[in-house]
This record gives C-alpha cells, sequence and structure tokens, in this order.
C-alpha cells in the first residue's frame, strides 16, 4: 500500500504532485490491512530538512505493497534552528516525547552537519545517544545514514571515523558481498551508491564491531551493514536516498561558497557524476565567474538548467528494492502493538532466525 498521508505535511503534497500513490487517512479508515510505523529522526540543517524529508518519505512510500506506512518525522530539540525552520517543525513535527511514547515499528536517523572534526562535541551527540537507546529497547529496526551510522559505531561500538584528506564525493559502484543475508534479496548484486562525507568507518573497523558487512566498493568501502543480530541495526554510509540532482546542488553550493570567498579552492566535480559536456559547460561557466570576480562584477547565474537533463539516476532502484526488503522484514517481526518490541516468538538477539538463535 501507498504511504498515508495522515496530516497536511507539505512533503505529501510535493510527493503527490511528482506521481507518488498517496493514500488519504480517510481511505486507510476504511481499509482492513496492517499499518507499519516509520519515524525519521531528521537532524538535517534548515536548508536540508524538507529535502531529505522527501527523500527518504519517497523510499519508504515507493518501497512495499505490504503495509499502509505512516511517517513519522521529528528532530532534536538541541539542534539549533533559524525561525523559519523552527516554525515548520513545530507545526508539522512529532516531539520526541510523543514519537517514544506511542511507538514505532521502524526508525530511520538522517546525518547532520558538523563543526569541527569531534562528534562528541556535536549538541545531537547525547540526545541522539539517548534515542538509540531507547531504539534498541523498544523498536525493532534502525536505519541509520552516514554521519548517523558515524555517531553510533564510535558511541555504540567504539569505532571512531578516520578523517580523510580527500572528500568521498560522488557517485560509486558497489557489490554486494554477503548474498545470503534477507536484506539485499534479489537486488542487483553491483549498483552504484552516491556517497559525500569527508570521514570513513572502514571495513576493518565494522569487522572489530563485530556487524555484517553486506554491500561494499573497492573505491569508497563500506556502503550497508547490520548489527550482529541480522536486523536491530542497520548502517548505510552512502546516500541511496539522493535525488539525481542532489550532488549538483551540493556542487553549486560549493561553487557559491568560493565566489563569496568562504573557501579558497574552486571544487572539484564530484566523482563519476557529470559527463563530459556537462563538465565542459561548467569549466566556461567557471571562466565567467573569475572574470567577473576579478572585476568585481555580478556572479553570473550557475547553469543548473543546462545540466540537469544531463544527470543520470543509477541508485534508486536498487535504493528502493533494499528499503522494501528491510520494511518485509520488519513486518515480519514487528508486534501489532507498536509499543512492544517484537512478536511473542520472536528472539530479540536473532529475530530473523539467520545465526541459529
Amino acid at each position: 500500500m501507498p504511504i498515508v498521508a495522515h496530516n497536511d505535511l507539505p512533503t505529501f503534497g510535493r510527493l503527490r504532485e511528482e506521481g507518488i500513490k498517496m493514500l488519504s487517512a480517510e481511505r486507510a479508515a476504511k481499509q482492513d490491512i496492517r499499518e507499519l510505523h516509520v519515524g525519521l529522526l531528521n537532524m538535517m540543517p534548515d536548508a536540508a530538512l524538507a529535502a531529505t524529508e522527501r527523500q527518504f518519505f519517497r523510499l519508504v512510500g515507493e518501497s512495499n505493497p505490504i503495509a499502509q506506512f505512516y511517517v513519522h518525522p521529528f528532530t532534536l530539540p538541541e539542534l539549533s534552528r533559524g525561525a523559519e525552520a523552527q516554525d515548520y517543525i513545530d507545526r508539522y513535527y512529532e516531539p520526541v516525547e510523543d514519537v517514544q511514547r506511542d511507538g514505532l515499528d521502524a526508525l530511520i536517523v538522517t546525518g547532520a552537519n558538523v563543526a569541527g572534526p569531534e562528534l562528541a562535541d556535536q549538541p545531537f551527540w547525547e540526545p541522539l545517544k539517548s534515542v538509540i537507546g531507547w531504539a534498541y529497547e523498544k523498536v525493532p529496526s534502525t536505519l541509520c545514514s552516514c554521519l548517523a551510522t558515524h555517531a553510533v559505531l564510535e558511541f555504540r561500538y567504539g569505532q571512531k571515523r578516520i578523517p580523510q584528506q580527500q572528500k568521498t564525493w560522488g557517485v560509486y559502484p558497489h557489490r554486494v558481498v554477503d548474498k545470503t543475508h534477507p536484506l539485499v534479496n534479489d537486488v542487483n548484486t553491483r549498483f552504484d551508491v552516491p556517497h559525500s562525507r569527508w570521514n570513513k568507518v572502514t571495513r576493518e573497523q565494522f569487522d572489530a564491531a563485530g556487524l555484517h558487512v553486506l554491500v561494499e566498493s573497492p573505491q569508497v568501502g563500506v556502503h550497508l551493514a547490520t548489527s550482529a543480530d541480522g536486523l536491530r541495526m542497520v548502517f548505510s554510509q552512502g546516500h541511496p536516498e539522493y535525488d539525481t540532482i542532489s550532488l549538483l546542488k551540493e556542487y553549486k553550493r560549493e561553487v557559491m561558497l568560493y565566489a563569496r570567498k568562504k573557501r579558497t579552492t574552486y571544487p572539484p566535480f564530484p566523482d563519476h557524476y557529470i559527463d563530459t559536456s556537462g563538465q565542459a559547460i561548467l569549466n566556461e561557466y567557471r571562466l565567467y565567474l573569475d572574470a567577473a570576480l576579478a572585476s568585481g562584477a555580478e556572479i553570473p547565474e550557475f547553469p543548473e538548467s543546462f545540466l540537469i537533463n544531463r544527470l543520470d539516476n543509477t541508485w534508486h532502484d536498487t535504493a528502493e528494492a533494499v528499503v522494501g526488503n528491510w520494511m518485509g522484514l520488519v513486518y515480519q517481526v514487528a508486534h501489532n502493538d507498536r509499543r512492544i518490541l517484537f512478536m511473542d516468538d520472536v528472539n530479540p538477539d536473532d529475530p530473523l532466525g539467520l545465526y541459529g538463535g
């Protein structure tokens, strides 16, 4: 079944305009079908808040026809927000306490922007530890994205992320390395995933933490892994939720930082993302931009409209399949009462029965 538009969150309208199927709350109430309630802890900064929300809502809504999906966005009050974003959150997001009181069948935790090298110094550190601790006691499965993966691996598994001299930025080929796990059942054995990060957790660190690595890349390392029990925690270092234009938006942002003298070097192209013709357009734009900066003229308009149709999306179908598998696994083990962790016959230490538990 499609995602249920159970309130007036603008994302529901935006996705409906894209052609994503939405089910009204009134229609959902007339159908005798199971509900799954998925939390979205959105820690992204103001400018990316709604876009990240749409990306994950879209993946969940398109993933699996087995249930009615209710997605509950919430954030951490400790994160500083501008007035407009805070008003949006106050209007459309649920308080953490309400989400924990009502319970969830699954939880998604987004990444976040950080200031400085130490995650433990970030304002989300302690409240995120609290949410993850609660989720491990009360939520059947939690999916961590990018920086959330790095944070949880540090505070729960003692594996601290490693800074890189160069940013991992682009679209990279990956392979399934454990075809036996149902999370990657019947997905492409080789597929692309976008990445955008200055830090990494290595395969050796995932192994040392006792985690199961499912998907990795010879270029950028581990993308997808699970906790030792196979389900309770799912870790992603990449960004399979990204829209086709997400990396272009990031590139434009970096170019504008250069134009405003907030970065000293011109940004490189994201790897394996912009074709030769697109790069030629952007190289020409750089000439115009540098000339404008040298003469004090107005910054020329970024040629985004000339590039959008040149971009290919080579990851969304596999991302949708993995999330569909994840929702299917949650459906199998989650209790009908979302305040209760599992069905009565499920072993919390081996909920999928993969490891002889």
